[in-house]
């Protein structure tokens, strides 16, 4: 009697299996790929923003970050590829310089967002938009000792050979209105670019086979 052809049942990830090796090879490659988009922000603050500086260099990176940061997640699909990013993000923040609180930050928003993330599997749209959303105020702790760690930060600069006429012009704009128009612009910024991320990889990353 010949013997009947067996089908493996196969099951969609649920986000709950572990890292492997080449998953962190993936997130090690978006990171760079993310890092480099952070760099672009950076300048673009500097050169579009005047005397805001470093205060919307989040809700830059947020914008133009969303296609890096939604196709790792597609590769990966796993718990932890979000965290891992970001504490990468938060040590290279923190050995080159920033407080304490810039690594906080970059640990304590992308476990959040994994987390999110994971309710929807890594595949529902509207969670990993939300995801993104959380993600992206992770880049905000190298800018949020300038509101609540005044003398922390001033003292820094001086330490820096800082005068107080760079002092001065580094606060001029730091009050309570910027501190909402900073955090607002992440907001608004993430879900364009988190949008913007998920359009491309439906037109073009998925089409290719990419994710």
């Amino acid at each position: 009697m010949p013997q009947q052809p067996t089908v493996e049942a196969t099951t969609p990830s649920t986000g709950r299996a572990k890292l492997a090796t080449a998953d962190l090879i993936t997130i090690g490659v978006f990171t760079a790929l993310y890092f480099v988009m952070v760099c672009v922000a950076t300048l673009a603050s500097t050169l579009f923003t005047g005397g805001f500086g470093s205060i919307f260099l989040p809700a830059i990176a947020a914008l133009i970050s969303g296609c890096v940061w939604m196709l790792m997640v597609a590769r990966t699909g796993k718990f932890g590829g979000i965290t891992v990013m970001g504490v990468v993000i938060g040590l290279f923040l923190f050995v080159s310089g920033h407080f304490m609180l810039s690594f906080v930050a970059s640990i304590v928003f992308p476990v959040i967002a994994d987390l999110i993330a994971r309710i929807g599997h890594y595949k529902n749209k509207a969670l990993l938009l939300v995801s993104y959303v959380v993600f992206s105020y992770g880049l905000t702790g190298p800018i949020l000792p300038l509101w609540f760690m005044k003398d922390a930060y001033v003292a820094s600069l001086e330490a820096r050979g800082k005068d107080a006429a760079y002092i001065d012009g580094v606060f001029a704009n730091i009050n309570t209105g910027t501190f909402f128009l900073s955090m607002g612009a992440i907001l608004v910024c993430a879900v364009i670019g988190g949008w913007f991320g998920q359009r491309m990889m439906r037109k073009h990353f998925i089409k290719a086979g990419i994710a």
